[in-house]
């Protein structure tokens, strides 16, 4: 009797046994055997993937946008925490310059990024996203942190809200600096030492708060003076989160702005303009609730 002809039989037949081992948990294996010439010989193993690389790459990519007087170092509480969930997360740095060009530079990283994204903007970061995901195919979901989604003609400035602490006086708000080829009129503007501490990151230490200022990037008056040309969140789902003590973009015009845009809110009592800082959790809690959507 003839148990197999030769000893490359056998070493496919091994093969295919060993493989079928592994079988229950990521693979699908088909072996079989035919009998030639009074032989039992293997059939090549056909493999399939249950798990494989594709199919994690059909997770949405997390592109966070800062805002103004930041920078992309404000969102690593939320990188560190949705990347050990596996998520891919890039956090893109916003010239800050003016929107139209603004969102333009993020809508063409967003194209570079292959498969559906997950697009999160903080404070004028907002702004940004709401015209990137309009001139992008890929934009399946808008996660608002504390920020502006304007609607078509409206400027990140106008959203601030009536008592927003943006509407003192210039002069007592900002440090405004020159910049080489400035359109006429703009400036970069710097918040003031004390305006920073105590309204745009009051819910921090002092000391923190005091460090996140000396390292702030100045944004153009045009970048807050320039009317949006588009509206993303009137076609793509949208989330917002709101903390109820932002001092910079009030809670009520916040609301307003969700309301319009249809969003799903999640009002986080207290925190600051920098909740996403101090409190990167309940952040990226919200901007998983989007990826889920999205899966």
């Amino acid at each position: 009797m003839h148990v197999f002809g030769s000893r490359r039989s056998l070493i496919r037949i091994a093969l295919c046994a060993s493989a079928a081992t592994v079988a229950g948990t990521a693979l699908t294996i088909n072996c079989s055997t035919e009998a030639r010439n009074g032989q039992a010989i293997a059939r090549t193993a056909t493999v399939q993937l249950a798990g494989s690389p594709a199919s994690k790459s059909s997770k949405p990519t997390v592109v966070l946008v800062h805002g103004a007087w930041a920078g992309t170092s404000s969102w690593n509480g939320e990188i560190d925490i949705l990347r050990r969930k596996g998520y891919t997360v890039r956090a893109i740095a916003n010239p800050l310059q003016n929107l139209t060009t603004d969102s333009r530079t993020v809508a063409d990283f967003v194209q570079s990024i292959p498969g559906p994204v997950v697009l999160v903007g903080h404070s004028y970061g907002g702004a940004v996203i709401t015209n990137a995901a309009a001139q992008t195919g890929n934009v399946k979901a808008l996660v608002f942190v504390d920020a502006a989604a304007p609607a078509v003609g409206e400027t990140t400035a106008s959203l601030s809200g009536s008592t927003s602490a943006l509407n003192a006086p210039a002069s007592t708000l900002f440090d405004s600096v020159p910049y080489a080829n400035a359109p006429a009129g703009a400036s970069n503007l710097y918040l003031k030492k004390d305006v920073f501490l105590k309204n745009f990151a009051n819910n921090l230490p002092v000391q923190q708060a005091t460090d996140l200022w000396a390292s702030q990037r100045a944004a153009s008056t045009a970048a807050l003076n320039t009317p949006s040309k588009y509206a993303a969140w009137k076609t793509i789902p949208s989330w917002f989160f709101i903390s109820t003590g932002d001092r910079i973009i009030t809670p009520a015009s916040e609301m307003k702005m969700a309301r319009r845009a249809g969003s799903k809110v999640t009002t986080f009592e207290g925190g600051s303009h920098l909740t996403l800082i101090s409190n990167p959790e309940p952040v990226a809690e919200v901007i998983e609730s989007a990826i889920d959507a999205v899966r």
